[in-house]
């Protein structure tokens, strides 16, 4: 699978799955929503609330980008199932003209947003590796 045809399947759902390397070197997995500009992937920290203060993804990043981004797609139809793990480094943006194009891609993306607060931090996913399946 070419980087273009993951991306298109990235973008054709609406929740992902990222995983973050805890302290101790165990994972931590999140479900996102999430936009797309050009190849990086962006999710934020938004205003639904939390079962703690703390942002432990954030957190984690902060201490080591190193992510996984997964996409998926299951039908009982098993020859329409997909995947698209994207590897890559992710840097919290808390400031500036990224976070405000970040906000701004999201804001576009989930209607929801016009409800729900983005006080940010952003979390901004550059892609070091991308790779994928699909039954078709």
């Amino acid at each position: 699978m070419n980087e273009a045809d993951a991306y298109r399947l990235i973008e054709s759902v609406a929740v992902a799955r990222l995983a973050t390397v805890r302290a101790d070197g165990s994972p931590h997995l999140v479900p996102i929503v999430f936009a797309i500009d050009g190849f990086r992937l962006i999710t934020a920290i938004d205003g639904k609330p939390k079962r703690s203060g703390s942002q432990t993804r954030v957190e984690n990043i902060r201490a080591e980008p190193r992510v996984s981004f997964l996409a998926d797609h299951y039908d009982d139809d098993w020859s329409r199932l997909w995947w698209v793990r994207v590897d890559g480094r992710a840097a919290v943006i808390d400031q500036g003209p990224e976070f405000s194009r970040a906000i701004a891609a999201l804001s576009s993306r989930y209607v929801q947003y016009q409800k729900v607060s983005l006080p940010g931090p952003v979390i901004i996913i550059d892609p070091v590796r991308v790779v994928g399946w699909t039954a078709r």
